[in-house]
């Protein structure tokens, strides 16, 4: 049987830590790098080893995963003299799993077969609760001898792995998802207002959309974090503003914009003047909450 290779990790925010904690469980030896080290703490009791630079970590690692925030902070991991890119030896692959921008996961692909080096971009969707269960859906693009060869490092981190084709092509399923995420959850605040104001106990407003044609992940997913108050922190406003514009540019460059699109990013954008960028994604609901004085809470829940 093949040894595992050597897996290096970087980024272990909140999607990221549970991601490179369920490869160390697999077995796998992987070296872990965050410009916040504290974040690789519990990743070091589990087995792995910290990094103390990006190329550290490149320092014999056959398979690179990346996990970060958006389209700069991987261009600012992959390039320069201390990047991955220049880093990493002949043969080894890259596996971006950050949302990122179609043109950049292209411009990658291309500068990676330059330096003989695979590169997959591979966003992640379904919080970071399923994460932690090893049960992402991941849309792989990049060549597929690539994906097949890495296929069993997707099969720890995911349950649904789809290969959409060439590079852009999983950025654009990842942000399209995104799209209807967001727009899901800004207007499940506005059918639970219309319950709420109704006088309809929440608890049934909820139950009832789930059990009906209106039902979907986003209200399974989110009423609770929006019943508890606490509007689901482990995603910002930040993020939600970064994916619509991501999505809207990507419309644009295929020579049409989307109307909800827009109208949505308008609203989270909204949402981040007034609460600020690290303010939790349910903060859009919020604003509807603030503006109609009632807030979502199931009776007997604080506010």
């Amino acid at each position: 049987m093949a040894a595992l290779p050597n897996i290096g990790f970087i980024g272990v925010g909140n999607m990221g830590n549970p991601m490179a904690a369920n490869l160390i469980r697999a077995g796998y030896p992987v070296a872990v790098f965050d410009l916040d080290q504290s974040k690789t703490l519990n990743l070091v009791a589990l087995g792995g080893r910290a990094a103390a630079s990006v190329r550290g970590l490149a320092a014999g690692a056959q398979v690179v995963i990346c996990s970060l925030p958006g389209p700069t902070q991987v261009r600012e991991v992959m390039f320069g003299d201390d990047g991955l890119l220049a880093s990493l030896s002949a043969g080894a692959t890259i596996i971006d799993t950050s949302t990122s921008s179609v043109e950049l996961a292209r411009e990658l692909f291309q500068c990676a077969a330059e330096r003989h080096v695979g590169f997959l971009e591979a966003p992640v969707t379904n919080a970071v609760d399923f994460a932690a269960l090893g049960r992402l859906s991941i849309f792989v693009g990049g060549n597929r001898s690539d994906f097949d060869r890495q296929r069993p490092i997707f099969d720890v981190l995911g349950e649904k792995i789809f290969y959409v084709g060439g590079p852009g092509n999983g950025a654009t399923i990842k942000l399209l998802t995104n799209l209807l995420w967001f727009t899901h959850a800004a207007v499940i605040g506005e059918a639970l207002m219309l319950g709420a104001k109704a006088g309809i106990p929440l608890e049934i407003v909820s139950e009832a959309i789930q059990s009906s044609a209106g039902n979907s992940w986003v209200a399974q997913h989110d009423i609770p974090s929006i019943f508890a108050g606490h509007y689901d922190p482990s995603f910002s406003l930040a993020l939600c503003c970064k994916d619509l514009g991501l999505v809207n540019e990507i419309a644009v460059s295929q020579g049409f914009t989307l109307t909800m699109g827009r109208f949505v990013q308008e609203l989270f954008e909204q949402a981040k003047r007034t609460y600020g960028e690290n303010a939790a994604e349910l903060h859009v609901v919020k604003l509807l909450e603030d503006r109609v004085g009632t807030y979502l809470r199931p009776q007997g829940a604080s506010t």
